[in-house]
């Protein structure tokens, strides 16, 4: 396997936790990009071929799940990290029948989401996380 940069892509329409999230990302080699909506989501997902998306699931205009509806119809392997404010958000019981790799939920340490998105990456792409 090469030692590509690996490409994460986080939209939610929370400007600050976007930004937070991105930044700590960053901070452990990956490369981000992001998207403030759904309709965002899609069109970098398209342009940019990210290894995975976190994708908040309470966004204005369309949600997560209408977003995870259509990124399966053209894309039914890229791994999807759902972000959710709520533990017991039924969208996020929804969204697993589409496929994702996991819940991550806004109040938990940004530690339990980067475990996630190693298993994640391990499970769907065999990507390697970068080198420290």
């Amino acid at each position: 396997m090469d030692d590509k940069q690996i490409k994460i892509l986080v939209t939610d329409d929370e400007v600050d936790f976007k930004e937070l999230l991105s930044f700590w990302l960053k901070s452990r080699g990956y490369e981000v990009i992001t998207a403030s909506n759904g309709r965002e989501a899609l069109e970098r997902i398209r342009s940019q071929a990210p290894d995975i998306v976190f994708l908040d699931l309470n966004m204005p205009e369309m949600d997560g799940l209408e977003v995870l509806k259509e990124l399966r119809s053209f894309n039914k392997e890229l791994p999807v990290l759902i972000i959710s404010a709520f533990v017991d958000d039924k969208r996020a019981k929804l969204a697993r029948d589409y496929g994702i790799s996991g819940v991550f939920y806004k109040g938990k340490d940004f530690q339990e989401g980067l475990l996630l998105l190693e298993s994640a990456l391990r499970t769907h792409k065999k990507l390697k996380k970068p080198q420290e």
